[in-house]
């Protein structure tokens, strides 16, 4: 019998059970990765609590005054994760309630929450600057300005007939809108979606 026909059968068979053994480790796991990213499906335990915008958003420069008058920075919207509403500026109790769930939000991430930071868009009525001032130190409270401010509200999607400032929106580091949470739910669905974003996130 030839030899380096035995040799050559032998690799061959080789390089056979090795392609089947990494088959059997690669099959599954792309699978997987389809089964999540492309598919739509998720295991149970990482439900978000909010409705994330897809394909994120990224928001476009704006022109933000500053609730005494001033000019708001021009990247308020960059470099930290921010928890953004949006309503009047006289504040109801539905925004007095979102403007709580982001605070106390905030205060719970505990060693993270340097890294998020909180602005109160208002839309009109601008402000009861004492109960901002009393209640919700450090908020940054801006008001849309110029000619492109309703093009620039109209990138933060409501829900059809839904009264303004029913959601707190979450905005990336880079200034990409991505999700947005109903101020009607749980508070803590916002805070364990925002830590879980945190915990996966090396920007900001």
């Amino acid at each position: 019998m030839n030899t380096g026909t035995v040799e050559g059968r032998s690799q061959t068979s080789g390089r056979g059970a090795l392609i089947g053994l990494a088959a059997l480790f690669f099959v599954p796991l792309v699978g997987a990765f389809w089964l999540y990213y492309a598919g739509g499906w998720r295991p149970a335990g990482s439900t978000n609590h909010g409705e994330l915008i897809t394909p994120a958003r990224p928001l476009p420069a704006a022109e933000l005054a500053a609730a005494d008058g001033g000019s708001a920075r021009a990247d308020l919207l960059r470099g930290k994760w921010t928890l953004l509403y949006i309503g009047d500026g006289r504040c109801d109790e539905r925004c007095r309630q979102a403007l709580w769930t982001i605070r106390q939000t905030r205060l719970l991430l505990a060693d993270d929450m340097d890294r998020v930071q909180r602005v109160f868009v208002a839309e009109a009525g601008c402000c009861d600057r004492e109960f901002l001032a009393r209640e919700h130190p450090g908020l940054e409270t801006v008001i849309p300005a110029g000619s492109g401010a309703q093009d620039w509200l109209a990138q933060f999607p409501r829900a059809p007939g839904v009264a303004p400032g029913q959601f707190i929106y979450i905005i990336d580091p880079l200034g990409n809108l991505m999700m947005r949470f109903d101020v009607a739910q749980n508070p803590k669905g916002l805070l364990k979606d925002l830590e879980r974003l945190l915990k996966l996130s090396h920007i900001g």
